[in-house]
């Protein structure tokens, strides 16, 4: 795995993404998915319906997302504050990285959507753009179950590309124009055993199949950091989540 900062930062600026190989040991690992089922079986039951998703939300088994985990609990709070994963997104980011999201994704078996292609930073709505978003895979990934795919240097461009509704609850937006020879040009995936740390810029396109498994999950866990000079509207973006939390509980689906 490469260890060295100076390496990992000139990856991330150049391809917008480093994937970091056994970040993690295995009992670490092991650690976190035994915490994640804690906090599934004592803190989910009790969250606002916006931060708590189902692929079917009838069926209380089919969790895809959990939001803001770190505001209910002081593990993951650990987690994302005082861990080297802090660590290694202020190296990216080249300055002190402020935790603003620790999430728990899954694609179940047989049912888990598609993410569709998109930049993280399009939801950010950041007014000074430095943002990294982090994925730590909890148990293998690879193209079956829904690995993660970037467009390589798709960060570089000074805008972002155009956002539509995607139809895919947790993942409001999607990049309307995707497609094009580049895009297919330079796709890199992303499979890996459990442990598999991938960060990418925030303008970094990406996405993810469904999960055509019939038997494997695919959980993993996300942790968004923002410089401490980046600039967020949050005006803007409260109105936003204000305006799309409205939408989905219109149509029932949270």
């Amino acid at each position: 795995m490469v260890t060295d900062k100076k390496t990992i930062k000139k990856r991330f600026d150049d391809d917008g993404y480093v994937a970091l190989y056994s970040f993690f040991e295995d009992n670490k690992i092991q650690e976190i998915k035994k915490e994640i089922d804690r906090y599934i079986t004592d803190i989910a039951p009790t969250l606002p319906n916006h931060h708590i998703f189902y692929e079917d939300k009838t069926d209380k088994s089919t969790i895809k997302n959990l939001q803001q985990m770190f505001t209910y609990d002081n593990y993951f709070k650990n987690l994302i504050e005082e861990s080297s994963i802090q660590d290694v997104a202020s190296s990216v980011l080249g300055e002190t990285a402020v935790p603003k999201n620790l999430q728990y994704f899954n694609k179940p078996a047989g049912v888990g959507k598609p993410t569709p292609p998109h930049q993280d930073g399009y939801y950010f709505m950041l007014k000074k753009h430095n943002a990294v978003t982090c994925w730590l895979a909890l148990e293998k990934v690879d193209e079956e179950n829904g690995c993660i795919h970037y467009v390589k240097g798709s960060h570089l461009h000074e805008e972002y590309r155009p956002h539509g509704r995607s139809n895919i609850l947790g993942f409001s937006q999607g990049v309307t124009d995707f497609g094009n020879e580049n895009d297919k040009l330079n796709t890199v995936s992303f499979p890996g055993e459990a442990g598999t740390f991938l960060m990418h810029n925030a303008k970094t396109i990406h996405w993810a199949e469904g999960n055509k498994s019939q038997t494997r999950t695919r959980k993993a866990l996300g942790f968004i950091y923002y410089g401490e000079s980046a600039e967020e509207d949050k005006l803007a973006a409260d109105a936003y989540q204000l305006k799309l939390r409205k939408e989905l509980e219109e149509k029932n689906l949270i």
